[in-house]
């Protein structure tokens, strides 16, 4: 199997290849790609920027020149339900857009010709709830805002009373998948909680801890596919 692991930010992108030191260089249009391998699987590994605009175009691009058969998404998230803790690790089994309406007729976070909801690729669900360690199974939203204060969360959890966990990429990506027919999956870990008061410096101590967990989680799974 070909697999894409794409993540937002440098800090992630080394995180990652930290575990694939045997990887090549290589440039797919204005971007920096690495070739390398995890368990039996040919891996690719690159830097979708962040925000939503950004993890499209490069997600769409990755796929139509590397052409792999699955993208894996990963790297951090905010919490947004009291269910999420910093540390905990979240697969998303649905994806949406907080921030996407149509106009009258719509359905509130549906893209155009799109339902309200992505779908994560189901047997990549299904192994990860196999490996041991704790993992949460849920809906992750999508906006092109970095989210901070209790009453974002509590706008977002009116369209979206089951969100757990909150980000500016996952749904993006989702949406290039989707478009390609390519099976995604996003997991991510809660960097911070939005409207805990202090979630700005949770985020900033987080990286002082590197997120091993989610490397270990995603690591894993590749080796058991």
């Amino acid at each position: 199997m070909h697999i894409a692991i794409m993540v937002a930010m440098d800090k992630e992108l080394q995180l990652l290849l930290s575990v694939m030191p045997n990887n090549k260089e290589v440039r797919v249009g204005t971007q920096n790609y690495f070739l390398g391998e995890i368990g039996n699987h040919k891996v690719v590994v690159g830097k979708c920027g962040i925000g939503k605009v950004n993890a499209a175009l490069n997600t769409l691009r990755i796929i139509n020149e590397i052409h792999p058969d699955l993208v894996i998404n990963t790297g951090v998230a905010g919490g947004a339900s009291l269910d999420m803790h910093v540390g905990d690790v979240l697969a998303a089994d649905k994806i949406a857009y907080h921030d996407v309406w149509c106009g009258p007729g719509t359905e509130y976070g549906a893209a155009d010709g799109y339902g309200r909801f992505f779908q994560a690729w189901q047997p990549g669900l299904d192994a990860i709830k196999k490996m041991n360690g704790e993992v949460k199974f849920g809906l992750i939203c999508s906006g092109d805002k970095f989210i901070h204060t209790e009453e974002e969360v509590k706008e977002i959890r009116s369209n979206f009373p089951e969100v757990l966990a909150v980000d500016m990429e996952s749904a993006a990506i989702s949406h290039a998948c989707a478009q390609t027919h390519t099976p995604c999956l996003i997991i991510r870990v809660m960097s911070d909680t939005p409207g805990s008061g202090d979630n700005v410096a949770q985020y900033k101590d987080f990286w002082e801890k590197a997120p091993e967990k989610t490397l270990g989680i995603v690591t894993n799974l590749i080796e058991s596919l």
